[in-house]
């Protein structure tokens, strides 16, 4: 029976996590990682889905799913969020095809750019996107330490914090500051994060200035983070620390660029340790990774 290719469904999504878990974990397990991912419900796929489906599409033989691709457009921004085929199917084609059909997206909303985000030790995945036209760019490291290890150890002085909400004055600093980090705004995914019962955001301030954004899940994870400026980063990276290990997680973790030595020097001072490494690849040179710690490979 041949393989089938077409647009993904709502009622798809539950499985297609379940097969991003289970690859993901196949591979980082093969590599020395250990598993990386758990399941989850696929709340960022369903708000993609619903804003722009173009970018979900899924291959099936007989009712099987075996490879699920997810992109989003922001801006003049086209990313790859997901592109996974199930173990025993790898190597036979089928990525390559669920990318060929994901891509259209990016031409019809005219972006500009194509981004994601692979593990560094995906090296077939990465002579695939290559091929495509994107290029390693950025070094990413995820850390993690316990919260036992963070709690009440963070030295240095915080930024002032406050809650982040959907109000019009809010929503323009964010905006603000994401064109100064990702040279675009990402309105849509705030108001997301905001919407999210598990994800607290803090808008940070020096004195009366707002220099920077924190997102900090109920997991312990750190992100997205940005600041205005670079000498900004190291206090809100500091900031968002004291804010997670006050939490109720017993793990911290954050995604940190290599080109963000505030934020790297902060992590291995204070016990973290790199976890997995990642690699954002583009067609082109974008953002300043010194402003800016993604949330994950899916949400950038």
């Amino acid at each position: 029976m041949a393989t089938i290719y077409r647009p993904a469904r709502l009622d798809d999504l539950e499985r297609a996590d379940a097969l991003v878990v289970r690859s993901a974990n196949d591979l980082t397990e093969r590599h020395g990682y250990g598993p990386t991912l758990r399941p989850s419900p696929p709340r960022f796929q369903t708000f993609s889905l619903q804003d722009d489906p173009s970018g979900l599409w899924v291959a099936e033989n007989g009712g099987e799913m075996l490879g699920f691709a997810f992109s989003w457009v922001c801006g003049d921004l086209w990313f790859l969020a997901q592109l996974f085929v199930s173990p025993g199917h790898q190597g036979s084609g089928l990525g390559s095809e669920l990318l060929k059909r994901a891509l259209p997206q990016a031409h019809t909303a005219g972006a500009m750019n194509k981004a994601l985000i692979t593990f560094a030790f995906n090296t077939v995945s990465q002579g695939l996107y290559i091929r495509h036209g994107l290029y390693p760019r950025v070094p990413l490291y995820l850390c993690s330490a316990s919260r036992e290890l963070l709690h009440g150890q963070v030295e240095g002085e915080c930024l002032r914090w406050g809650p982040l909400t959907a109000s019009t004055s809010h929503l323009r600093e964010l905006a603000r500051i994401d064109v100064q980090a990702l040279g675009l705004p990402r309105d849509k995914h705030h108001r997301f994060l905001i919407d999210d019962d598990g994800i607290s955001g803090f808008i940070l301030y020096a004195g009366d200035k707002c220099v920077g954004y924190a997102y900090v899940s109920s997991t312990g994870h750190i992100g997205p983070l940005a600041a205005s400026q670079p000498d900004a980063m190291g206090a809100a990276f500091r900031t968002a620390l004291t804010i997670a290990s006050k939490g109720k997680s017993s793990t911290i973790s954050a995604l940190l660029p290599g080109v963000s030595e505030p934020a790297l020097d902060l992590a291995i001072h204070h016990g973290m340790r790199i976890t997995v490494p990642m690699v954002l690849m583009a067609a082109r040179d974008f953002a300043d990774w010194r402003l800016y710690l993604p949330r994950n490979p899916g949400f950038m």
